[in-house]
């Protein structure tokens, strides 16, 4: 058994039930992949459309595309046909040409709204007071091609483990309040999207219900 087969192994047999995980492959060959997909890993992560595309096209066709990073409204429209979740939905514009899209493809794409909770200005992401704003005026409501499955935010670049754990909590009870408030019945409004390798069991004891590893698994990333 190779590395990426044993890192998947250690990985999925340590997370409670409930949680998923979505093993990072951007920058990282379709071989890798194949590794872990061969391991029994189906959900990946990837952050360049183009990369993702690429991938899809190569690799098998039961592989669940989640797409992490920032993604900019005119590389929707690469994606839109195959890709499984959209974790990085950062404003009503990305949210509208994810619908309009995905209207087009003749799919219901899964979304989660990004919430920024880190300290650096350079992440993305709604504030809380922006994204209860945009749920409370309700254009979301009117979309029948994108499903608000939850949230997901990305914690400091940081040793301090207890600002990541305060940070992750911020995450989770925004996830609470917003889920009780707009989501009440909406049984598809469960996921959590935080935790990566070096923080993920924090972000378990915090409520996530997917957790993005990529250096864990494979490695230093090969731009």
């Amino acid at each position: 058994m190779g590395i990426i087969q044993q890192q998947i192994k250690e990985i999925t047999g340590s997370i409670p039930d409930g949680v998923r995980l979505v093993a990072v492959s951007k920058y990282h060959p379709a071989a890798s992949v194949r590794e872990a997909y061969d391991a029994g890993q189906r959900i990946f992560g990837e952050s360049h459309a183009l990369e993702l595309k690429s991938k899809h096209e190569e690799l098998p066709k039961d592989i669940r595309w989640h797409f992490i990073g920032h993604l900019q409204t005119n590389k929707v429209k690469y994606i839109i046909d195959y890709v499984d979740m959209i974790h990085s939905v950062d404003s009503i514009r990305l949210l509208r040409e994810i619908e309009k899209q995905a209207s087009k493809a003749g799919r219901t794409v899964r979304c989660l709204l990004q919430l920024h909770v880190a300290r650096e200005e350079t992440k993305f992401g709604f504030t809380p007071e922006e994204c209860r704003d945009m749920l409370q005026e309700g254009e979301w409501r009117r979309m029948s091609h994108v499903s608000l499955c939850g949230i997901m935010c990305m914690a400091s670049n940081t040793d301090d483990t207890m600002q990541v754990k305060k940070e992750f909590h911020t995450a989770r009870l925004f996830y609470e309040e917003v889920k009780k408030t707009f989501f009440a019945n909406a049984e598809n409004f469960c996921e959590c999207s935080w935790g990566m390798s070096d923080d993920f069991p924090i972000a378990i004891e915090e409520g996530s219900t997917l957790i993005r590893v990529g250096s864990k698994i494979f490695g230093t990333r090969q731009q």
